[in-house]
């Protein structure tokens, strides 16, 4: 059982038009909104390998209607919690370069009653789901959520028996980090401000591991764009180095979301590290080649995965 959760979720709306000008008119040539947020896509890609996930989080206003009702057509369970606030919409603008832009809305603040909510419906999810059970939090707070949520969620899913993956950013991930999450996913922007060093080369990126570790996780991966992923399993634990192989990458958005995903599902079926390392960095890679963030196909990552090269860093 996989419980994505999503606090802050969102519609992604991707326009795509010749050239981005600022300060000035722009049209664009296609307008595509889809369910979006982190926690969506991480739904989306654990569907595609075959898992069935449930998506727990809030809707509000006609934009979470829309969200609703666009993760039932795609056959994931949701449990919506109904808001005041409106849903957010993030924009994402495709140029014929290939450059993405992304505009991404703070969200609307819950009430107390909306929160409590929530936290109960996240407990009966991580009650129902007991031993073998995976709790993903991903992305942003909305504002007026204190940063200490994840913490609190994470020590009430242990305490249920779930494994937790967490993914996010600034004081929400440092505060979580206290809690020990079985994985902690961090780009390589959102390691230097957890860390205070610049991370410039693999053995950087590899001390930023270690560090994040030494803070509470106990595994941790980080994002390196082109230059694929780090992952290491535990404190005292080697560091695995997954590179896919090049692609033409149609947007990259989504594709920490899909990295998280393949970490999930390969945790939970016990693989060896070298075989999660390398389904993660396959599905973060193959979420470059679909339209939409989250939408990957299975064929794709299971070609993808062939020629991922994996090297083990001591």
């Amino acid at each position: 059982m996989f419980s994505c959760i999503s606090i802050n979720p969102a519609i992604d709306k991707r326009l795509r038009l010749s050239q981005l000008r600022v300060g000035t008119i722009n049209r664009a040539t296609e307008a595509a909104p889809a369910p979006g947020g982190k926690a969506a896509h991480v739904a989306m890609a654990l569907q595609s390998l075959g898992m069935k996930p449930q998506w727990i989080g809030f809707t509000g206003g006609a934009s979470g209607e829309e969200l609703a009702a666009g993760l039932t057509e795609l056959g994931i369970a949701l449990q919506a919690i109904p808001s005041q606030a409106h849903t957010r919409i993030n924009l994402a603008i495709v140029d014929d370069a290939g450059m993405v832009t992304e505009i991404l809305e703070p969200g609307g603040a819950p009430s107390a009653a909306e929160l409590g909510q929530f936290r109960r419906a996240c407990e009966e999810a991580f009650s129902r789901g007991r031993t073998g059970a995976t709790a993903i939090f991903s992305g942003s707070l909305p504002p007026g959520v204190p940063a200490e949520f994840y913490a609190e969620a994470i020590r009430n899913a242990h305490e249920l028996g779930c494994r937790v993956i967490l993914d996010t950013s600034g004081n929400a991930l440092r505060t979580g980090l206290a809690q020990r999450p079985e994985l902690v996913k961090p780009n390589r922007e959102e390691a230097e401000w957890l860390t205070g060093s610049a991370i410039r080369d693999i053995p950087s990126a590899r001390e930023a591991l270690r560090q994040i570790l030494s803070l509470g996780a106990r595994s941790a991966a980080l994002s390196l764009g082109q230059d694929g992923l780090l992952w290491c399993p535990g404190e005292n634990q080697p560091v695995y180095h997954a590179r896919p192989p090049v692609i033409e990458a149609r947007s990259a958005v989504g594709s920490g979301d899909c990295t998280v995903a393949g970490f999930a599902q390969a945790m939970a079926g016990n693989l060896p590290p070298e075989q999660i390392a390398r389904r993660a960095a396959a599905c973060g890679a193959a979420n470059c080649l679909v339209n939409s963030p989250g939408r990957i196909r299975l064929s794709d990552v299971l070609d993808i995965e062939k020629s991922v090269a994996v090297e083990t860093i001591a």
